[in-house]
């Protein structure tokens, strides 16, 4: 055994006291430089899609409740956000200020806001693919993206918006974006409450309280140019922005809900009376959607099962030919089954869950007739399913998986282009997103987001016969969204 003087061991273990007093220090500047370069990154580069924005600080200001009172993370909304939906965006803070005036059988009554519930939001984006699209750079930036106005909150004392149009830098223009204007009220049905009312919106899904329906379903933030997969489902976004719908909706005793709302093409950007050329769906007469769903609450404990579904009517490219004919239609069926699941762990954390089948069910004689397709009958089944853990209302991590398959049309969803084009005309496309979210303060969001795809427009390797393979359409994106 070797001997070590005292005072030896001493300075040895000064000296490891010193250096692992080093190591700690070192290890909280790596810990501090690995949580604050992306935030930084994501600070400048990020970016969303307009359509998955809902939580507008017109709300907050009306509510006197920040956006966290009714979101777990925007868009996702908590048991109060989806009452403060349902309830036609109407709830505000007893000291709001108004303008009120009682009516009487001659005068009519006057309740609205003091001044108007606008909301502004800027957004800038980063995306990047695996592979670059073929003659474009990769790794793009923009700054902004989007830029978005919001007439959201009480137009009365029961009517309110969410009403959103968008500058987008592509286009480099204004335009409608999701509209959702509701009248509601509350009363007794069997003794127990029966909240009803009338809704007007301009996208199949937009007017529903759950995270499960397309529309303000997961991802909820896309890049604007990568690459996606040709085959999704009529009502998974086909019409968005394109109809305008009138409907009626209820809730009873806060478990069973149901909605009910006719559309019609409105072709924003288009000229009116509508001749429908150029349009791949024009409505005939009016295509319904429904709804209904059942919720159950507890204190930790949220659960939503439902159905939703539409039916169209279409006549592609015309209204009606030269001749004042309609001829043949083209008409889809969708139909699909939804599920959601929040559960509160840990005192504050929520861990949710959300999936949704669709089934469409096509019988497309018009398009046939014009040369478009090879079948006339077409199907396809979408399955979408994903999982959030909410840390607080600060960190949130998403991890979804999508699915679609469908009948083999090579003129439907055929082409030779080396990114969007598919060498056999099948619908598959599979794939993962894994999103990470980032709420430092409540009027700006970060998030990083990954898509990956194990299949892309019918084949995993070499889908478009021009050497592509559906993994080198996989997309990193940043975000960063401001609202103010």
């Amino acid at each position: 055994m070797r001997y070590r003087s005292p005072m030896f061991t001493g300075i040895r273990s000064l000296q490891i006291r010193y250096w692992r007093k080093r190591r700690f220090q070192m290890k909280k500047v790596a810990i501090f430089l690995f949580i604050s370069v992306p935030v930084l990154v994501l600070a400048f580069f990020g970016a969303v899609d307009p359509p998955k924005v809902a939580a507008v600080p017109s709300y907050a200001r009306q509510t006197g409740l920040a956006c966290s009172g009714c979101h777990y993370n925007p868009p996702e909304l908590n048991p109060a956000g989806r009452r403060f939906k349902l309830t036609g965006y109407v709830d505000r803070a007893d000291e709001t200020k108004v303008v009120k005036s009682e009516g009487n059988k001659k005068n009519s009554a006057l309740d609205l806001l003091s001044s108007l519930p606008l909301s502004v939001m800027l957004e800038t984006s980063f995306t990047s693919t695996k592979s670059p699209i073929p003659t474009t750079q990769n790794g793009n930036f923009e700054l902004p993206q989007d830029f978005s106005l919001f007439l959201s909150g009480a137009w009365t004392s029961h009517i309110g918006s969410f009403f959103q149009v968008t500058y987008d830098t592509q286009d480099d223009h204004f335009t409608s974006d999701n509209t959702d204007i509701r009248y509601a009220n509350t009363t007794k049905l069997g003794g127990k409450e029966f909240i009803y009312g009338i809704d007007l919106n301009n996208n199949p899904t937009v007017e529903d309280l759950w995270n499960s329906t397309p529309a303000w379903g997961f991802p909820w933030v896309v890049s604007d140019f990568a690459p996606t997969p040709n085959a999704s489902p009529l009502i998974q976004g086909g019409l968005a922005q394109d109809v305008a719908g009138l409907g009626a909706f209820a809730m009873w005793n806060n478990h069973l809900y149901i909605d009910a709302t006719m559309y019609r093409s409105q072709h924003v950007g288009g000229p009116q009376p509508n001749p429908g050329v150029g349009s791949g769906i024009n409505i005939r007469g009016v295509a319904p959607y429904w709804r209904v769903a059942w919720q159950q609450l507890t204190a930790k404990t949220q659960y939503e099962i439902g159905t939703y579904g539409m039916h169209v009517r279409s006549t592609p490219n015309q209204i009606v030919n030269a001749n004042g004919v309609a001829g043949p239609e083209d008409s889809y069926t969708d139909f699909a089954f939804d599920t959601q699941i929040d559960q509160t762990l840990f005192r504050k954390d929520v861990l949710s869950f959300r999936a949704t089948y669709i089934r469409e069910n096509a019988d497309l004689l018009a398009s046939v007739a014009q040369g478009a397709l090879t079948f006339g009958s077409h199907h396809l089944n979408t399955v979408l399913a994903n999982a959030s853990y909410h840390f607080g209302n600060k960190y949130s991590g998403t991890f979804g998986w999508f699915d679609t398959g469908g009948t083999v049309d090579p003129n439907l969803y055929g082409g030779t282009d080396p990114v969007t084009g598919s060498a056999n005309g099948d619908p598959r496309g599979a794939g993962y997103i894994a999103n990470f979210s980032y709420w430092p303060w409540q009027n700006l969001v970060l998030g990083a987001q990954y898509t990956g795809y194990t299949r892309f427009n019918g084949g995993s390797t070499n889908y478009s016969g021009s050497g592509r393979n559906a993994s080198a359409n996989n997309t990193v994106y940043l975000n960063a969204r401001f609202l103010f």
